[in-house]
């Protein structure tokens, strides 16, 4: 990277049940993007998909205000056009504003699946994150178990349901069954932050919990209970990822979901985790060999549930939480570096990938 200001395109939003979890996590990285080092250039991406220049007060964009400013909001467009390397702004004039780096700080679908990332390597346009593949692999949780598996990276058992399949709930439930005991944790192939995912413990609660993933997937994993400790771990690096001391959540809810994360912050966060040295590592290993194996570049959170015998990959998030409650960046932090090096570095590992 040159001594000039790097123009950095950082996109929020997003057509997404996580839109809203995206306009926290920008809020926080807006707020510690070093203006000496980067000509800060925010896009906003509605729900329903209509892209944005958005030059108002970032103070707007947490609670969603900023799309009813229409004075600072300007459509515009990332051009897959590599000779424009940029975005086309259509003002009084169409005029293209140059763009050296992307910030994607979108979360689930349409930010965190591959598909934004195919257009940035369609304009040859540096970004922070997982690159195409990695990102699709890890937003599919049935492709992350086949392939994590397949690699020698333990995790818990689970069924793969198609919504055509509920046809027949019946012979739906002896296909779970069969393979895994109630009580089960059913969970859209393709959502984070805990969407759409509920726990059952009879076949009526299975019922209710399938209705409800699908209303945000045609694909849905049913995955056997794991009794134990939720323990996070952040890796950042491309050919050679690091990991960092592991963080623990307790929900004071039982169940660590959307509310738990984002809006009641009831739940508790323990860093370093409650574990042992051994579990310590064994943690921190199998992240960055499972980070390796699915090919992740720079960064994740990987996810584990660690009980008294065992390790278990929970699941790996691409674009984790930037919020000031978030697990990825207190971790890094703990490391010893600022949120705003913290920002640096991703961006480093943009141009070096």
């Amino acid at each position: 990277m040159s001594d000039k200001k790097i123009k950095l395109a950082v996109l929020f939003g997003g057509a997404s049940s996580e839109h809203e979890v995206s306009r926290m996590s920008v809020t926080s990285i807006l707020k510690n993007l070093d203006r000496e080092k980067y000509d800060v250039i925010p896009v906003g991406i509605t729900k329903q998909g209509e892209w944005f220049l958005y030059s108002g007060d970032i103070d707007n964009i947490k609670g969603g205000e900023w799309e009813q400013d229409c004075e600072h909001c300007t459509h515009a467009v990332l051009s897959p056009d590599p000779t424009h390397h940029g975005l086309i702004v259509f003002s009084d004039s169409v005029k293209v504003v140059p763009i050296d780096a992307v910030f994607p700080v979108l979360h689930g679908k349409n930010g965190e699946d591959g598909t934004v990332q195919g257009l940035f390597e369609l304009a040859k346009i540096p970004y922070v994150g997982c690159g195409v593949i990695a990102s699709a692999d890890c937003m599919d949780k049935e492709i992350t178990h086949i392939v994590l598996e397949r690699a020698g990276v333990k995790m818990a058992k689970f069924i793969s349901v198609r919504s055509y399949e509920m046809s027949d709930f019946d012979a739906v439930e002896k296909k779970i069954t069969d393979c895994i005991s109630y009580p089960v944790y059913v969970k859209p192939a393709n959502a984070g932050s805990s969407v759409g995912v509920s726990p059952a413990k009879n076949k009526a609660e299975l019922l209710k919990a399938l209705e409800l993933a699908f209303e945000h997937d045609k694909k849905v994993i049913v995955e056997e209970t794991i009794v134990g400790q939720e323990v996070e771990c952040a890796v950042m690096g491309n050919v050679f990822p690091t990991a960092s001391h592991t963080g623990e959540i307790v929900s004071c809810d039982g169940f660590y979901d959307y509310d738990s994360k984002y809006i009641n912050n009831t739940s508790k966060l323990y860093t370093p985790a409650r574990i042992t040295d051994e579990q310590e590592e064994k943690v921190r290993q199998t992240a960055v060999k499972a980070y390796s194996a699915i090919g992740c570049t720079g960064l994740s959170r990987v996810d584990f549930f660690v009980t008294e015998n065992d390790v278990i990959l929970n699941e790996i998030n691409t674009l984790p939480g930037f919020t000031n409650i978030s697990m990825y960046p207190k971790l890094m932090q703990n490391t010893g570096m600022t949120y705003s090096e913290l920002l640096d570095k991703l961006i480093e590992l943009a141009f070096n990938r």
